[in-house]
């Protein structure tokens, strides 16, 4: 792991990414990451998750951590980018899999 959280791409596990992407709201993040072009920045706030900052860092921090984003500071926020290369070389099909289910909003369920 790098001094800013991130795993070497040998360092991400099945069982950590599943972990990570059990929670519909860290699904949500990496599904519209994963939707949108090759190395798209997001900043945290962008997706609009109806959570407060704590909390939010907190997701970002799980999915840092599990190696499925990589954030960079800029300024006063942090850019996340989806390790689509790393990931699709670790763990075939899983983004298409999280595609597929589209990102559903976890609050808009009934």
């Amino acid at each position: 792991m790098d001094s800013q959280g991130h795993p070497s791409e040998n360092e991400i596990t099945l069982g950590a990414v599943l972990s990570a992407l059990a929670d519909p709201l860290r699904r949500r993040v990496v599904a519209e990451l994963a939707q949108a072009p090759s190395g798209t920045e997001r900043t945290c706030a962008s997706f609009g998750l109806p959570v407060t900052k704590a909390t939010l860092t907190h997701h970002f921090r799980v999915l840092r951590e599990a190696g499925l984003i990589r954030q960079v500071d800029r300024g006063n926020s942090r850019a996340a980018t989806l390790r689509r290369d790393e990931l699709d070389r670790q763990l075939p099909g899983l983004l298409d899999l999280i595609k597929a289910e589209g990102g559903e909003n976890p609050l808009e369920r009934t």
